[in-house]
């Protein structure tokens, strides 16, 4: 097991010395965080340590320190000390793996050294890094003292289109490790030609290449630049092309080295392809659900709440209490029982299961427990035996839940359970955390605490087929009732050559082979993808396609004989002997927070009737009708309706609009003649006008659209 370098707490003394003043508290503080970060990225090398904290800065405060500040900072921390330092930057390809690109990678990766050429035709002073091509476009990292912003792309475009139109072609050039060097070292890779400072990215690539690996430079015109290839013939094949955005990268990944400028862009075969992508984008941004969770009043993140944790507003909330209950009427019909388990467990629980330290890099610090930090205080422990106890076992302490099954495993272990009480189907929404980078945090879709619509199935091995194909059927119910028909199945696999996975191969083959019965069952299109599955199980996951075409993970269901053996599970089977259960996970949303994000997005903020915050907004001309327009609320609402009335003093054109830009699905149009003949005049917020009808008529069809959940309007 790994250890850490010794790092000293600070001594816990009694309790009547005076409070320390607010400097000392804050040095104090800041000052152990120090040590701790020091911890974390100090070499673990024979006799390094760092120095115990001065005598001066012991006190009272340092304790409260680890109660509470300490965490949040540990989060980041506990990553670097339990793991290798994750970096951005990818291993490098082998030869074999860049000459695999396909035809619009390798059309891409040349745009990128046209790009390239232009930029250093503008500026030949800038040094270049890389330029690979990747999901959606290209990039080229690179450094200089001119800050390229959104101003500088129409001169780096026109440049790039006057490098087309030269033609010139991508000439492949395989020279010794010496050439390379001396011409790197004469500053002429990732340049024009010969210049008076080296090509110091190129250099550091350069020595990152084998030994036995071929060495080879591209070049188009003057431009040179050590580069593996391919590349498509020439440079007038990059027409169709575009710069996206700029943005700060550290070289590799790695914050110790430079911060570079990366400039994004993209290039398709053809005008027509690269005009779709982008009016592609342009339809995202437009549905973005940050932008439209924001404009809506849906949701709100607040950075002293923290980031990655969602703030739900009361309309988001009507949203979320209408998904939670169409699912859990679904579940109530197939016999499931709802429980509730709390947010935090001990690390035992969690050793057991694999969580932990099988999901150590993405789980917030463990939690010690308050005695064994005060006692360890006490006696002068250090950071690193704090760390160390917390991972072999010595420590007890605790941890917040990253998932919900070890909790949903000790209700059902609580009782003794016979081969006539199974199924046990347990559900709950139950909400999990998990330390996300802040770099990959955004809006709801990828967030750090989260809800997920969970249930765990145990049953007998005789059963697992009937449940898989039930809980594939839930995933099918709720994709139609939200008109979400466009989808494909993945089966998750084991990857034959890790040894990531726990379990037996027996286990394993037997997980793979139902799921894949299931799949044929369902009627799907499906595909296998090695690698993809979790470390205790395979799973199937449905992958839906949203209304502009984007691809999201959603429902999962995934069996697991592994969890049964770890924790012992049993029933008494018709023969009075012990048998181990099968354990089925499942989530057709995934998460609450995910799906929202998704759907917001999917329906551009305009839902379904039954699942809009306001489903109806009645509209006074005046005052004198106000009386009516309460009636007709308070009848509604009787009925379960989400409905309000504009009060405002503002006219009946500004009403309707304003109803329209929040997405309210319907508006009753109230005036004095309606009122008096007992009618409505109906809009539709995408429809238009609907014409006038009975007040009652309209009530009855607008509560039957609600509760059978139409995704169009009935009216």
């Amino acid at each position: 097991m790994k250890t850490y370098q010794s790092c000293r707490m600070i001594h816990m003394p009694s309790r009547r010395r005076a409070a320390p003043k607010v400097w000392q508290m804050t040095f104090s503080m800041n000052f152990l965080l120090y040590r701790i970060f020091q911890c974390g990225n100090r070499k673990e090398e024979k006799g390094e340590s760092v120095r115990s904290l001065p005598e001066s800065l012991r006190g009272v405060h340092a304790l409260n320190f680890w109660r509470g500040g300490f965490f949040a900072f540990a989060n980041s921390a506990w990553g670097r000390l339990t793991n290798a330092r994750m970096s951005e930057h990818k291993e490098r390809k082998t030869l074999e793996e860049r000459h695999q690109m396909s035809d619009l990678e390798r059309l891409r990766h040349s745009c990128a050294h046209v790009l390239a050429t232009a930029i250093c035709r503008l500026w030949p002073d800038a040094q270049l890094a890389g330029g690979p091509a990747v999901d959606n476009g290209f990039y080229y990292d690179v450094e200089l003292d001119h800050r390229i912003s959104t101003e500088d792309f129409e001169r780096i475009e026109e440049e790039m289109k006057k490098v087309v139109k030269e033609n010139q072609p991508f000439q492949k050039e395989v020279i010794s490790r010496a050439e390379a060097m001396k011409m790197a070292e004469s500053g002429e890779l990732g340049a024009l030609g010969p210049r008076n400072t080296p090509s110091q990215f190129k250099i550091d690539l350069l020595n990152d290449i084998p030994e036995d690996e071929e060495i080879s430079l591209y070049r188009n015109g003057d431009f040179t630049d050590l580069c593996a290839g391919p590349h498509v013939g020439r440079t007038g094949n990059c027409k169709a092309f575009k710069v996206m955005s700029v943005a700060s990268a550290f070289y590799k990944g790695d914050k110790n080295r430079p911060m570079l400028q990366r400039i994004y862009g993209t290039c398709f075969p053809n005008r027509t392809q690269l005009d779709e992508h982008l009016e592609r984008l342009e339809e995202a941004r437009r549905r973005d659900h940050r932008k439209l969770g924001r404009e809506l009043g849906l949701f709100c993140i607040d950075e002293a709440v923290g980031q990655g944790l969602i703030l739900w507003k009361p309309k988001g909330a009507l949203i979320r209490r209408s998904l939670q209950d169409f699912i859990t009427q679904e579940l109530d019909k197939l016999g499931y029982s709802q429980v509730y388990t709390p947010n935090i467990g001990k690390l035992d629980l969690y050793r057991t299961s694999g969580h932990f330290p099988y999901y150590q890099e993405s789980q917030y610090a463990p939690i010690p427990e308050r005695d064994a930090m005060e006692k360890l205080s006490q006696e002068g422990a250090s950071c690193a035996e704090l760390f160390n106890g917390l991972a072999d076992g010595t420590i007890e302490g605790y941890m917040l839940k990253p998932m919900n099954c070890p909790h949903h495993i000790k209700i059902y272990a609580n009782d003794a359970h016979s081969y006539r009480d199974l199924p046990v189907r347990l559900a709950e929404f139950g909400t999990v955390y998990r330390w996300e980078q802040s770099g990959e945090l955004g809006g709801m879709t990828r967030v750090r605490g989260f809800t997920q619509d969970d249930a765990h199935i145990f049953c007998t091995p005789d059963q697992l087929a009937g449940e898989i194909r039930q809980c594939l059927g839930i995933v099918k119910t709720i994709f139609g009732t939200l008109g979400m028909t466009d989808y494909r199945v993945r089966l998750s696999m084991r990857d034959p050559e890790s040894d990531k996975y726990v379990g037996s191969p027996e286990n394993w083959d037997k997980a793979e082979q139902a799921l894949r019965e299931a799949a044929e069952w369902l009627g799907a299109d499906y595909s296998e993808e090695a690698g993809e599955a979790a470390f205790y199980g395979p799973k199937i996951d449905f992958i839906v396609r949203d209304a502009i075409g984007r691809e999201w993970q959603l429902g999962t269901v995934q069996v697991d004989y592994n969890l049964p053996e770890r924790f012992d599970l049993h029933y008494t089977g018709a023969d009075n002997k012990p048998h181990r259960p099968v354990m089925v996970h499942r989530a057709p949303f995934g998460s609450m927070e995910r799906f929202t994000g998704l759907l917001i997005e999917h329906f551009e903020g305009k839902f379904p009737t039954w699942l809009s915050p306001e489903q109806v907004r009645v509209l006074p001309i005046s005052d004198k009708v106000m009386d009516v327009a309460a009636a007709h609320r308070a009848a509604l609402a009787a009925r379960g309706v989400r409905v309000t009335v504009d009060e405002t003093p503002d006219k009946i054109g500004a009403k309707i609009r304003n109803a329209r830009l929040d997405r309210v699905p319907y508006m009753l149009v109230l005036g004095q003649r309606e009122a008096e003949e007992g009618t409505v005049s109906v809009r539709h917020r995408d429809k238009g006008d609907l014409g006038a009808m009975p007040f009652e008529q309209f009530a009855d069809v607008v509560v039957r659209e609600i509760a059978e959940r139409h995704i169009s309007p009935m009216i």
